[in-house]
């Protein structure tokens, strides 16, 4: 009998775009059953995040519908981070305007929604967690009604801190209610997103291809890149982090996974937002929480990202 294909996972992207943001988007859109896209502040703030999510969709030809959320996080003040992303969130590439309005100012009431009417949906927040908590504490029946949570966040060492990682960082309260959300949780931290990196050879493969997207994503990726390797010893290019928490479920093949047991430092001066992973040997330990990606095949990977940019770039 010839081989079945795998059935694509129905997933609400949840992001803040982005440069990283932005190559999710193009992924979830080959590979996924992409019911809607919430947007959240953290890149940059909400308006920009918004638009540039617009601006995808339409990169893209697709008519995914795109709802705003959370303007700022539960209780910190908003953060954004310009210093990497530039000061729209895609700096880098010259963008057309969305042709369309945001479908709605209501991500948490469409999560809402469509997890509840929805049988086995994925979400698949790649930005700070405000929208996905504020939904699990408006909804509770929500932990029970989805497949799992697939999340770009977290690690054993930090970017916006020593300890943390910027979209925990940014909203640890919102971190720790969904950590604590007890149904399938997958984490994509800096531990596996810094093995994959936009080198200028990974680069180039995206510049080869014909049409307008890739152009704009590999001058996008330019510009990101440069931010990285100005700022670190020892990068050859950016960290794409986002595409990896969608790549968890329509590539699992390419990751290595542990599971361990993660909880969100909340109160710590010098480590508010750190992800505390129990890596320990004891026989006592809490049991785990979470399936921790380790290890990706950065190449093959890339070549997923490549393959989906040429599906629509024209």
């Amino acid at each position: 009998m010839p081989a079945t294909t795998p059935i694509p996972p129905s997933i609400i992207l949840d992001c803040d775009p982005g440069h990283d943001d932005a190559i999710a988007i193009v992924v979830a859109a080959q590979h996924t059953n992409l019911l809607g896209i919430t947007t959240v502040a953290g890149n940059a703030p909400l308006t920009l995040t918004t638009r540039n999510a617009l601006i995808m969709t339409d990169l893209l030809g697709i008519d995914t519908p795109v709802h705003s959320g959370a303007e700022r996080p539960l209780v910190a003040p908003p953060r954004h981070a310009g210093y990497v992303h530039g000061a729209s969130g895609l700096d880098g590439a010259d963008l057309p305007e969305p042709s369309r309005p945001v479908d709605s100012n209501h991500a948490i009431d469409f999560i809402i929604d469509t997890c509840r009417n929805t049988e086995g949906v994925w979400l698949v927040p790649i930005g700070p967690l405000t929208n996905i908590a504020l939904a699990l504490r408006a909804a509770p029946d929500l932990a029970g009604r989805i497949a799992g949570i697939s999340l770009m966040g977290g690690g054993t060492f930090g970017n916006r801190t020593a300890a943390a990682e910027f979209n925990l960082w940014a909203d640890p309260e919102a971190a720790a209610m969904v950590f604590d959300y007890g149904g399938p949780l997958m984490m994509s931290g800096l531990d596996v997103t810094h093995q994959f990196q936009a080198t200028p050879d990974r680069v180039d493969k995206v510049r080869a291809l014909p049409g307008r997207l890739a152009e704009l994503l590999a001058d996008l990726l330019v510009f990101f890149s440069h931010t990285y390797t100005t700022r670190h010893d020892d990068m050859g290019g950016a960290a794409v982090h986002d595409p990896i928490a969608v790549m968890a479920l329509t590539h699992p093949e390419l990751f290595t996974v542990v599971r361990r047991h993660v909880v969100i430092e909340v109160w710590g001066e010098h480590t508010r937002g750190m992800t505390l992973i129990d890596q320990r040997s004891l026989i006592e330990r809490r049991p785990p929480n979470c399936d921790m990606l380790t290890h990706v095949d950065a190449d093959a990977a890339f070549d997923v990202i490549v393959r989906a940019i040429a599906a629509f770039s024209r």
